[in-house]
């Protein structure tokens, strides 16, 4: 139990800087859809798409591979950092070299007329993929509060750059002010100022991050380089599938969805996503924590017992926020622009998906523990595949409906196939009566409100308000006895 606890404080501290700039980015999604509108939006949305299936490309399984070999104790620490930091800054700039190159190409990817939008979106996946191997050795080192510090630095410099650009600006320009500030606005690109503040933010942790690296001297060694791509290429492999499964919905709706403005619609589908962003948030601040820890913890005795317990307790605050997200959702729909709203059905579905995912990165750590992450390549293939295929089918027929739903059955599967598999290589001990019981109690309440019709807000509220307390309740006085055990 102390070991949860720790990780949880480790949680709450990565979860602060993540939650906080997340919800902080998250309250640009009012300003991004008013002023970009849906097909910019959608735009927007595409572009971000395709840039987290390259930052999953460029840093290969490498962050995943730095925390693997620096926490042995027979490894070399600044031999594994360097290597480390080495070979992405190597891969990283033959990657802008081809891409400037090869501008031409990407415009015609992205469907602008504009290659400034494409030299943006090639310097914000550099700096990003840059940024990677520095903040695993903050999170390595378990120093939390710096980790914090850069991140909330990046993105109060992106917030204020957007707010600068497309409140201030566009205020004082469609007052009629002929200042300079005024001046500078143009309604037309919006979108590339976006990623100009972007580019900014990933620059400015860059530079704060520097230090970190220059002062530990780090050293380059190509045997090692060897080992670290020979267990990190698997991974490489199976973050891409992930990565796919995330994102592939958002580049395929332009392509195949059956409406005459598919752009518009993938702006909608993804300003929907958006609403999702609390699971988001609770997954990467947990999965920011959890990586290091379950391998820090991999070699003590009771470390399957551990891992289960860490299962439980992340499905219980992932049912809460399923609970609060849903119950609160006509609150949280003014985060986003009205002609965004029709597609707010989407929403739990994808909420579900999320869990699972979750769920499905808590189990995954039986192959990476044992060094099996070829069975991640398995697991992740499958989901990758289910994704495209369903999306293909789904798509042309009910719309970015099939895109959600085609997430939750990847998921599903792959946390079936993983879980069948980790059976017979790493079994975990997880108590399956509990879990099913919390998730069928959560979905009770939820269908509570959705059979039930309450016209008045402040009853629904408090009655929603008393349920989600009554899950919490219920959660308490079953953990109760494990959570007072501190052996």
């Amino acid at each position: 139990m102390n070991q949860i606890k720790k990780l949880a404080g480790q949680t709450v501290i990565y979860g602060l800087s993540n939650m906080l700039g997340r919800f902080l980015n998250y309250l640009l999604v009012p300003l991004h859809t008013l002023v970009l509108g849906k097909f910019f939006y959608g735009k927007l949305t595409f572009i971000y798409s395709s840039t987290a299936i390259l930052l999953v490309l460029l840093t290969y399984g490498l962050e995943t591979g730095f925390f693997r070999f620096a926490s042995k104790k027979e490894e070399n620490y600044n031999k594994v950092l360097g290597t480390s930091l080495y070979s992405i800054f190597l891969t990283t700039t033959i990657f802008i070299v081809l891409s400037i190159v090869l501008k031409n190409l990407w415009q015609g990817y992205f469907e602008v007329n504009n290659y400034k939008i494409v030299i943006f979106f090639i310097f914000i996946i550099a700096f990003d993929v840059l940024n990677a191997i520095p903040f695993a050795k903050l999170r390595i080192d378990e120093r939390p509060i710096k980790f914090m510090f850069v991140k909330l630095a990046g993105i109060f410099v992106n917030i204020a750059l957007n707010l600068f650009y497309l409140l201030l600006c566009r205020k004082l320009s469609e007052a009629g002010n002929t200042g300079f500030i005024a001046r500078i606005y143009n309604p037309e690109l919006v979108l590339e100022f976006v990623l100009i503040a972007n580019l900014v933010s990933s620059a400015v942790m860059f530079i704060i991050l520097l230090p970190e690296i220059i002062k530990v001297k780090p050293e380059f060694c190509f045997s090692l380089l060897k080992r670290l791509l020979k267990y990190s290429f698997p991974i490489l492999l199976i973050g891409l599938a992930g990565m796919l499964n995330d994102n592939i919905d958002k580049l395929l709706i332009p392509k195949l969805i059956n409406d005459p403005n598919p752009m518009e619609q993938l702006g909608i589908y993804g300003a929907n996503f958006k609403l999702s962003v609390l699971m988001v948030l609770f997954i990467q601040m947990f999965r920011y924590a959890a990586e290091p820890f379950f391998f820090k913890n991999s070699e003590k005795l009771h470390a399957k017992k551990l891992y289960a317990d860490v299962m439980n307790y992340f499905i219980i605050f992932g049912l809460i926020i399923f609970l609060g997200v849903m119950f609160y959702i006509d609150i949280l729909k003014y985060f986003i622009a009205e002609e965004f709203r029709e597609g707010l059905y989407v929403v739990p579905i994808l909420l579900i998906a999320k869990l699972i995912f979750g769920i499905l990165i808590s189990l995954s750590i039986w192959y990476k523990i044992t060094d099996k992450t070829y069975y991640g390549i398995l697991i992740a293939g499958i989901g990758a595949i289910i994704t495209v295929i369903l999306n293909i089918i789904l798509l042309p027929r009910i719309g970015y409906l099939g895109s959600a739903f085609a997430s939750l059955l990847s998921y599903s599967t792959m946390l079936v196939v993983s879980y069948y598999l980790s059976r017979k290589h790493f079994l975990i001990p997880y108590n399956f009566k509990k879990i099913a019981f919390y998730f069928i109690i959560a979905f009770v309440l939820y269908g509570f409100t959705k059979i039930i019709k309450i016209d008045n807000q402040v009853i629904y509220y408090a009655i929603s308000t008393i349920m989600i307390l009554g899950f919490i309740t219920i959660v308490y006085l079953k953990e109760k006895k494990h959570l007072t055990n501190e052996n």
